[in-house]
């Protein structure tokens, strides 16, 4: 018998408050029936980057708001869910934690199963809900707390073929915005000003191309665009807003260059799979860049595999992707209890070695 299962997500993790609803009938598409997101960037402008603490209160605040307005705007009441999935981890423990604590009190109070979903599981599962691929395919997850690429297996199977070893691009993006006197988020900033720029002007070093594997760097970049920026002042007594665009094109390429050649290293791993339909997908708030997706698409076109990202909404930190990875779980017997843990940290591929080190809370990538 075919069974229809509807699940209420929430998403936590960084500085975006969500709820949302998605529907899924056994062997069918998943349709997302809502999806709410409150983000905080204006309780975070004034210290440019998300503050922990006032992030924590501002979810604690808004879970609440947005799961009623996630059930309205789907036209269902809790007593039509099967299930609730929250992001148990990774993230800022203050925002991971509010999630859960609110997910645990839906739960005892309606009695539904509870369901702890990986984040980053939710990004690398979102390519199914949108587009229903099969396993296995390619994830490059890149977002402004984690870069890495992924053989997605199963809901609960990934390989880590390589990642970075220190700032994730995100990070990178947010940093050099700052740098350069550009509102955050970065991310968008840095790329609104690269489109008015010379990417030749200046030359960044493209961090690991000189070493095997997939494994990235972008801390490099961010210093080097510093010592650049304060070259350029104490020869000329400040910054241009051409110097300033031109300085963005050239970050903004030298990641381009270095991801598009570190996807090519993964698809050759990949393939060495023999997938019958390959594809690669992308996924994360940094997927949501232009000029990152065509170069991620022109490489995919020259190795012969097919590309899918998300739509931009879902690309960055939402709810339906943890509705959605709850659904995957729920259907392999996943089932959490009331002692589910927020987790500062969480690592997909459990088997591979930590990438940035492990402390007494476990690995961190």
């Amino acid at each position: 018998m075919v069974q229809t299962l509807t699940v209420l997500g929430l998403e936590s993790s960084c500085d975006d408050t969500a709820a949302a609803v998605v529907r899924q009938p056994d062997g069918e598409q998943a349709r997302i029936l809502s999806s709410i997101v409150h983000g905080q960037t204006e309780l975070h402008s004034a210290f440019g980057g998300v503050v922990p603490e006032i992030a924590a209160r501002a979810h604690a605040e808004k879970l609440d708001i947005c799961v009623v307005q996630a059930l309205d705007d789907a036209g269902l009441n809790l007593s039509d869910m099967d299930a609730i999935a929250v992001t148990a981890g990774p993230g800022l423990i203050g925002g991971v934690l509010s999630g859960v604590m609110c997910a645990k009190g839906l739960s005892a109070a309606t009695g539904l199963p509870l369901i702890g979903v990986n984040h980053l599981a939710g990004h690398a599962l979102t390519p199914r809900l949108t587009d229903g691929i099969a396993f296995p395919y390619l994830m490059l997850l890149v977002s402004g707390g984690h870069c890495q690429y992924l053989i997605v297996h199963g809901p609960e199977k990934f390989t880590r073929l390589g990642g970075t070893i220190d700032d994730a691009p995100g990070e990178a993006f947010d940093k050099t915005a700052r740098l350069l006197g550009l509102p955050q988020p970065g991310g968008p900033s840095v790329e609104a000003e690269a489109r008015l720029g010379d990417p030749k002007r200046f030359r960044f070093p493209r961090p690991l191309l000189d070493r095997p594997g997939c494994d990235l760097s972008f801390s490099g970049l961010k210093t080097a665009l510093m010592r650049m920026r304060d070259q350029i002042v104490a020869e000329k007594g400040g910054l241009t807003r051409q110097d300033r665009a031109d300085l963005c094109a050239g970050f903004q390429q030298a990641i381009v260059d270095t991801l598009a050649e570190k996807t090519r290293r993964a698809i050759d791993l990949y393939l060495s799979e023999e997938p019958s339909d390959p594809v690669i997908a992308v996924a994360g708030g940094v997927a949501a860049n232009s000029a990152i997706r065509a170069a991620l698409e022109t490489v995919c076109e020259e190795n012969g595999a097919r590309f899918t990202a998300p739509p931009l909404g879902l690309c960055t930190d939402n709810a339906a992707m943890i509705a959605y990875a709850g659904i995957e779980r729920f259907r392999t017997g996943a089932r959490a209890g009331l002692d589910l843990t927020a987790r500062p940290r969480w690592p997909l591929d459990q088997t591979s070695p930590a990438m940035l080190g492990s402390g007494k809370k476990g690995a961190k990538a």
